[in-house]
């Protein structure tokens, strides 16, 4: 299943670095090639050597090696991987990760992964479920890392709670998971739309919303990850995409969205609509600085154009079509008028009423519902994550 694969697998100082020599022989098993980096605290529960012979592959634990001097460039070795397994990874070293830290080999190799990073924590009860842990965790996902959460049971010190790094066949469900994800979206070519539109009062002032575009361009970054070709038209938003796979149109309007996205859609397999688009816009904007001028001003607005209704109408038998809905009140209700009203294949439905959900924030807490009336809700979760899910449903729909 693993053919061809490059992984790193890095461990670290815990009681749980028996385990990756079982780890370890499930990857080789599977044609991965494997290459283990160690920190100097995880030699103390494991040795090199085993590892060695179990991957062969020679053990990197320092950039350079003892006698010969010889550099191991951390750089080649993040290019070279395909993916980077940390496990066990103790309190410390996810600390250090989330911080930017590179005080040993293992972080250097971690900073210069340009690969999807797997992450295993190993450590006692408390340590898990202290807050600058979970903090440090939720910032790791964050990056786009995927947790492999541990498992609850009778820990090193003898207490009995979560802080078990997962079993080694269970890694591997996780890494081949991952790498079949990769590919999923190959051949197909998704319009995403983000961030908030700005109709403009004046030359100085504007009609918006708090929209920051982290939804989208993480929809945009996840998809494109798993192979798609993405044409992803933007609002104003600081987000930024550096994927080889994602063409960025950058648009200020309502009217400018609309124009690109009828101009996109038809060449487009899946269109995805997660900007929030101004329903109405200044009839009459002023070509020059309106000046404060007695107690009220009146701004008279006319309706935009509906871009998702729109490419409803338009949607072939070949083409999914996926809507966003954020409501504050009949949220279901509002959401599934919204699926039939627009020809819509499924709809993302999140509430201002959810803390940590909508605009503006890291986290997202999302049900999402099909054409059918099926509907799944998920926990508040990082944005990253969430993307996750929806491509994942995506790809379920595109599969039946």
């Amino acid at each position: 299943m693993l053919s061809g694969k490059k992984i790193v697998l890095a461990v670290t100082g815990s009681i749980a670095a028996y385990k990756t020599a079982y780890l370890v022989r499930l990857l080789v098993r599977e044609n991965a090639e494997v290459k283990v980096v160690m920190t100097s605290a995880a030699k103390d529960f494991i040795t090199p050597l085993t590892m060695s012979t179990l991957s062969k592959n020679p053990v990197l634990c320092d950039p350079f090696e003892e006698g010969s001097g010889e550099w191991h460039s951390h750089v080649d070795l993040g290019t070279w991987a395909d993916m980077l397994i940390i496990a066990p990874a103790t309190a410390n070293t996810l600390a250090k990760m989330a911080h930017g830290i590179a005080d040993n080999y293992l972080l250097t190799v971690y900073l210069s992964a340009r690969c999807p990073v797997l992450f295993a924590p190993a450590m006692d009860l408390d340590m898990y479920n202290h807050p600058a842990t979970k903090a440090n965790i939720c910032k790791l996902e964050t990056l786009g890392h995927q947790l492999i959460e541990p498992q609850v049971g009778e820990l090193a010190s003898g207490l009995c709670g979560a802080g078990r790094m997962e079993e080694p066949e269970k890694i591997l469900d996780f890494v081949v998971s991952e790498f079949n994800r990769s590919q999923d979206l190959k051949n197909q070519k998704i319009l995403i739309t983000a961030g908030p539109t700005y109709e403009a009062i004046d030359p100085v002032r504007f009609i918006g919303n708090f929209s920051s575009g982290k939804m989208g361009f993480a929809i945009a970054e996840n998809a494109a990850k798993r192979g798609a070709e993405i044409i992803l038209v933007t609002g104003p938003t600081h987000c930024l995409v550096d994927h080889p796979n994602i063409k960025r149109i950058d648009v200020i309007t309502a009217h400018e969205m609309y124009e690109e996205c009828h101009r996109i859609f038809d060449e487009t397999n899946i269109t995805i609509m997660c900007a929030a688009v101004a329903d109405y816009t200044p009839e009459k904007p002023s070509g020059k600085k309106i000046k404060k001028e007695g107690d009220t001003l009146e701004i008279k607005l006319s309706p935009t154009r509906d871009i998702l209704a729109s490419l409803g109408k338009l949607k072939r038998d070949d083409q999914l079509l996926v809507g966003f809905a954020l409501e504050t009140n009949n949220e279901v209700e509002n959401a599934v008028k919204k699926i039939q009203n627009k020809n819509l294949d499924f709809i993302v439905l999140n509430s201002l009423r959810d803390k940590g959900a909508g605009f503006g924030t890291p986290t997202n807490k999302i049900t999402i519902i099909d054409r059918n009336g099926k509907s799944k809700s998920y926990d508040l979760k990082p944005k990253e994550e969430v993307a996750m899910d929806i491509i994942d449903t995506l790809v379920y729909y595109l599969n039946h």
